[in-house]
């Protein structure tokens, strides 16, 4: 999976992958009466990824999910999972796909055994043998054995989450779908969602993760892709988006104004932290910023570079301002 950061490729730019895909998506574009919800998006999700999706709220994540799910028909573009164009491969490809969008959905009056014996009743890949074995191995899985029985209507949150968890796990899967699997769980349930993602990924699963918990992501996910307003801003390995997002440059001066308005004068993007002055280095290097300091007049006493936080990286790409705010208390990377 070729990296792309907004800037330095557009969609159309997007080189061939390497590694064969399990989705892929080509100009794909949604508009509702009037509102474009997702413009034109370019995705590859390789085969065997943990891929974490990105963005504010309405960013187009959700909608994105759906049309790979062939859910939602898009306005414009192509969409191809596991091989298989959809919708009109849904058939074919949803089978081996196990999904959790927007929050699951089971009749309140009937227990969490139940309402998965359901589900499962409607898998073509079970048999009607093999249905109570692999609801009850579901129900291991994700924790709710001791509360199979109780209604569905008196289940908190999470528990609600590990449901449709254990609806989207009832059969081996090529590729898991969850949209904000954690919403609701205590840090207990947070750490057993991040085991699951970690087994599939080892069973060789796809897996496609939308989260507003970076730390969550950084910790999981192999490959980001991250949209802003209904576009792919950036996509890629983790480790290289990370890398390529090189911004973790910080200065140590005592003139600090002066600093930040040197380097702002120069259209490199600056601002202060509390522990120096923080630079962007997108557009430059490190000793091109240490040169024009210098001949600036700044007094540098120390300059280190270090890897770029998902954080740093999404505030970057997702808030204009987030890399010229001149902040002593900088909130990057918070996700509302």
């Amino acid at each position: 999976m070729t990296t792309t950061v907004a800037g330095a490729a557009t969609s159309s730019e997007v080189a061939a992958p390497s590694v064969p895909l399990a989705a892929r998506t080509r100009g794909l574009r949604k508009v509702y009466r009037g509102t474009v919800a997702v413009d034109h998006v370019d995705l590859d999700v390789p085969e065997g990824a943990v891929l974490g999706m990105l963005g504010p709220n309405g960013s187009g994540k959700t909608t994105t999910i759906r049309m790979l799910l062939g859910l939602v028909r898009p306005t414009e573009g192509e969409v191809e999972l596991l091989g298989r164009p959809m919708p009109e491969g849904a058939g074919h490809s949803l089978p081996d796909v196990g999904a959790l969008v927007e929050g699951p959905g089971f009749h309140p009056f009937l227990s969490g055994r139940d309402n998965l014996l359901r589900v499962a009743a409607a898998e073509p890949r079970l048999t009607s043998a093999g249905i109570p074995v692999a609801v009850e191995k579901a129900l291991t899985r994700v924790g709710l054995t001791d509360a199979a029985h109780r209604r569905y209507k008196g289940y908190s949150l999470g528990m609600k989450q590990r449901l449709g968890l254990a609806s989207a796990l009832l059969v081996p899967r090529k590729m898991v779908i969850l949209d904000e699997p954690t919403n609701g769980l205590d840090p207990a349930g947070t750490r057993e969602i991040r085991r699951i993602i970690a087994e599939l990924h080892a069973e060789g699963a796809t897996v496609i993760v939308s989260s507003h918990l970076l730390a969550e992501v950084e910790a999981t996910c192999t490959h980001v892709a991250v949209l802003q307003a209904g576009n792919v801003v950036a996509q890629g390995e983790l480790a290289e988006l990370l890398e390529s997002g090189n911004a973790g440059f910080l200065v140590s001066t005592p003139d600090a104004d002066l600093a930040v308005e040197t380097l702002r004068e120069n259209r490199i993007g600056a601002r202060l932290t509390p522990n120096g002055i923080r630079v962007d280095l997108t557009t430059t290097t490190a000793p091109a910023v240490l040169e024009l300091l210098v001949r600036g007049g700044v007094a540098v006493h120390e300059a280190t570079r270090s890897r770029t936080g998902l954080e740093d990286l999404f505030a970057r790409l997702t808030q204009p301002d987030a890399s010229t705010t001149d902040s002593p208390n900088p909130t990057d990377g918070e996700v509302a």
